[in-house]
């Protein structure tokens, strides 16, 4: 048995669904693919998969050797790849993990360029917020705001997130405009971001000359993931800290308003993260370049 056939044979099953569809994308015989399948599980001594007349699923310890799996193969392809210059053209499949609002508005709708330029990349992309862990979950790189806590990983600084205070016309006319931030703890309704990781929401920070306040925030609505908090803002459940580039252009069309303008919110490091094993990988080294050029054009992106 050859493994490496073996181990992609099993692979390319979990991924299709079934034996024929994996054949086919193979070039193999239906039989051979069984074959593989079969002398593998006798190979580690487990059974991997559950085999009905419709249907292949996963077993316990099929999902954990896919897992590992995978990952073997994609670092296989790519040290070939390395020998056989693909250093001028990256290929291979790159699974990245983007938060919310940064995928939706800033890189899936220049993504196409990227893969015009890399028709050879396969691209993966998780959308969330909340965090990753990079080798566990086998993902190549993320895009990240904050500072960085785990010190093992190789990040790249590719922006500066500014925020801006705002609420909707209509909660403004309902309740007021606020002149002092301290305003916010009793007086006005905050929309709350919080994670899964945070105890609670997230305090409002507020700066004016050498003056900082934190507001612990009491709220109506809390909410987990970016896009959602925002919508939260814009349909008039209160006030909120939004990153810029996300309210300007409803800033413009008067669909909200700044909120205590003369205070701002210190802005926060954006980053692009990666293992350090990965980092001469020709399809990450091409991502981060990519991501790190787009978001330099950006204005909102860089702290003006």
């Amino acid at each position: 048995m050859d493994p490496i056939l073996a181990m992609r044979t099993f692979v390319r099953v979990v991924e299709s669904g079934n034996f024929t569809r994996a054949a086919e994308s193979l070039n193999l015989p239906k039989g051979t693919v069984t074959k593989q399948i079969q002398s593998l599980e006798e190979r580690v001594r487990s059974k991997l998969l559950n085999r009905t007349t419709r249907r292949v699923s996963v077993t316990p310890d099929g999902a954990a050797y896919y897992e590992r799996a995978a990952r073997l193969l994609s670092d296989f392809d790519e040290l070939e790849s390395s020998m056989t210059n693909a250093q001028s053209s990256p290929k291979g499949q790159l699974r990245i993990d983007i938060g919310s609002s940064t995928a939706q508005l800033l890189v899936i709708p220049r993504l196409k360029e990227f893969c015009d330029l890399y028709p050879e990349i396969q691209v993966d992309m998780g959308v969330t917020d909340r965090p990753v862990d990079l080798l566990g979950e086998n993902v190549d790189c993320v895009i990240r705001v904050g500072q960085l806590k785990d010190q093992s990983l190789v990040a790249r600084r590719i922006g500066t997130l500014p925020f801006v205070t705002v609420a909707s016309p209509d909660y403004i006319k309902r309740y007021g405009m606020p002149q002092h931030p301290s305003e916010l703890e009793k007086r006005h309704h905050v929309v709350a971001y919080f994670t899964q990781r945070s105890r609670g929401p997230y305090p409002l920070q507020f700066r004016k000359d050498d003056e900082e306040l934190e507001i612990m925030v009491t709220y109506r609505v809390a909410v987990n993931e970016a896009n959602a908090h925002f919508s939260s803002v814009l349909a008039g459940f209160g006030i909120s800290q939004c990153v810029t580039f996300q309210a300007a252009p409803h800033l413009e069309r008067g669909e909200l308003v700044q909120v205590l303008p003369e205070w701002t919110c210190d802005p926060l490091p954006m980053y692009v993260v990666y293992p350090p094993n990965r980092h001469l990988s020709p399809k990450v080294r091409a991502f981060v370049d990519w991501a790190a050029q787009l978001f330099s054009e950006h204005p909102h992106l860089q702290g003006r």
